[in-house]
């Protein structure tokens, strides 16, 4: 990751708001032989000045095991990206670039009890689904969910360690960082709006 102090966000809330706003992330452990990895989406809160990650996963996979036999853990929640063409730049002879956003939480996961995994499962449907549709979580009957409840369960990650870039063209000077917005929008490639109104932020 890169340790530039000007890609850095001194804010903290904005770095949490951006792990709510990107939260189905890539969840990383060690396996046996390779690191074990699935995408999860993660509910993210903060409390008594703590950051936890709460989501659920099938038992018996390969980042299930390699989670419960190391409990430390690495949660990247990442940005579309947008390529940036250097002869948007006023001086030409530069390397042209990759923008993005992402953060890294490190953190121990903590497995959850039957109960616990039933409460995570219903708040991302509620999140998600709300509660007043037929495939809401109070919908579902119960002999559905205990028949699919022993193969799922939940967990939290405790985060210990939050790092994060948010690469914008920060160091580059306004009007450079505009010329790059406005081809940006102009593009519109995937990935190039998200940057280009992040970037105008800043502006």
């Amino acid at each position: 990751m890169y340790k530039f102090s000007y890609y850095r966000e001194p804010d903290e809330n904005k770095v949490i708001e951006f792990m709510k706003e990107q939260s189905f992330a890539m969840v990383i452990g060690m396996g046996s032989k390779f690191p074990a990895a699935s995408q999860l989406p993660l509910e993210v809160t903060q409390e008594n000045g703590k950051t936890w990650l709460t989501s659920h996963l099938m038992r018996n996979t390969d980042h299930h095991k390699a989670f419960e036999k190391n409990n430390h853990v690495l949660a990247i929640f990442s940005s579309p990206h947008a390529f940036i063409d250097a002869n948007w730049y006023k001086k030409k002879a530069k390397a042209s670039t990759v923008n993005y956003m992402a953060v890294h939480a490190q953190g121990i996961i903590h497995f959850l009890d039957e109960a616990g995994t039933r409460k995570t499962i219903e708040q991302i449907t509620d999140k998600h689904i709300g509660k007043n549709t037929e495939a809401s979580y109070d919908n579902l009957p119960e002999d559905y969910i205990q028949q699919n409840i022993k193969a799922i369960i939940g967990f939290r990650i405790e985060v210990t360690q939050l790092d994060h870039v948010f690469k914008l063209s920060q160091n580059y000077d306004a009007e450079d960082r505009a010329s790059i917005v406005a081809q940006l929008e102009k593009r519109k490639e995937p990935g190039d709006l998200f940057i280009a109104h992040h970037m105008k932020k800043q502006l």
